[in-house]
């Protein structure tokens, strides 16, 4: 990889389309550009999020750790306040970080997703 790139998208695998689909447009609020039976395609700044179904992919995360999300939010601490009204599982509340705040939660496949405060 001789020319530096932006990472532009990234695909989450999984056998839990319907659930993971939903959270991921009714609890997230994430706006699709890309809807299909068995994919569906988010924007968000210039990073593209995917969800789709994998016929080798089994049951939930097996190593949640591996692989974190990070969503650049204005005010984690409204977010996160929204997000426990609609029971999203938190495993970090807002913490600050000196860059800024940091907050952890599980989607249902329990792969770990991030809110992050820049200052």
């Amino acid at each position: 990889m001789d020319e530096k790139k932006e990472l532009v998208g990234v695909i989450i695998w999984t056998q839990n389309f319907d659930i993971m689909s939903k959270f991921y447009l009714n609890t997230l609020m994430l706006e699709p550009k890309t809807i299909r039976n068995d994919f569906i395609n988010f924007k968000w700044g210039k990073m593209k999020l995917s969800l789709a179904v994998h016929e080798d992919i089994q049951g939930k995360s097996k190593d949640k750790n591996r692989i974190m999300l990070n969503f650049e939010v204005k005010n984690i601490q409204r977010i996160y306040e929204q997000l426990l009204i609609k029971k999203v599982e938190f495993i970090r509340k807002p913490e600050d970080e000196g860059w800024g705040k940091v907050s952890s939660f599980l989607d249902p496949d329990e792969n770990i997703l991030q809110l992050l405060e820049i200052y």
